[in-house]
């Protein structure tokens, strides 16, 4: 399985969109906000980032949002080790860093998607990118909620994009930063709080995000 770069049986309209959840407590909560905003644009995957450190309320959370997600075409990927995602409805995994991934290859290849964040540098991603990973992305905060500049990161997306085949996400903080990534080549951009903390809804956010990026809106 690999993360599309434009939906079936369409021309590519721009970088897709990679929505980011917050860590979540509770699913059904999650589901009633995201039913509506996987109708507000093309989201080509969206990562469920889980509060709970128990492996069954992560299976749970799986659970309750792949439906929605299997139904609109959108990859739903996991932030957690390959052993659990294996036997959950998740399409695939984000490994946080290149240190886990050849372990999240081994186990969940070729029938899932395996994606690398937490690149530091540019041998880190030439190194995931190597190995395997089907995408490699770049300027996702850290725990601690550092960020690469938005010059460095425009740099390494703007290199990625020249020099590799693998996809590459870059996250946004905000509608002017994603303009300017897809300018510098991104094959998808990510997004979280921008979309999840807009004024208006979460929808609201993604729908505004879909327009700075030229992707399409469903009707």
């Amino acid at each position: 399985m690999v993360l599309r770069q434009s939906p079936r049986d369409s021309e590519p309209l721009g970088p897709r969109l990679y929505i980011v959840t917050p860590p979540i407590d509770d699913a059904s909560l999650l589901a009633t906000s995201l039913e509506p905003l996987l109708d507000a644009g093309d989201v080509a995957a969206l990562l469920l980032r889980s509060a709970a450190a128990d492996e069954a309320l992560i299976r749970r959370h799986v659970e309750t949002i792949a439906p929605l997600t299997r139904r609109r075409g959108t990859a739903l990927m996991i932030e957690a080790l390959p052993e659990l995602a294996a036997p959950t409805a998740a399409d695939g995994v984000h490994v946080p860093g290149p240190d886990r991934l050849a372990a999240a290859l081994k186990v969940l290849k070729p029938d899932r998607i395996v994606g690398a964040g937490g690149l530091k540098t540019r041998h880190d991603a030439m190194v995931a990118g190597e190995m395997g990973a089907d995408y490699v992305m770049f300027g996702e905060p850290d725990a601690a909620g550092r960020r690469p500049s938005l010059d460095a990161l425009l740099e390494r997306v703007a290199w990625w994009a020249e020099l590799f085949e693998p996809p590459c996400v870059a996250f946004a903080t905000s509608l002017d930063e994603a303009s300017r990534l897809a300018a510098a080549g991104a094959d998808f951009v990510a997004a979280g709080d921008l979309v999840w903390q807009d004024a208006d809804g979460p929808a609201s956010g993604l729908s505004a995000l879909a327009g700075r990026l030229g992707t399409r809106e469903t009707v």
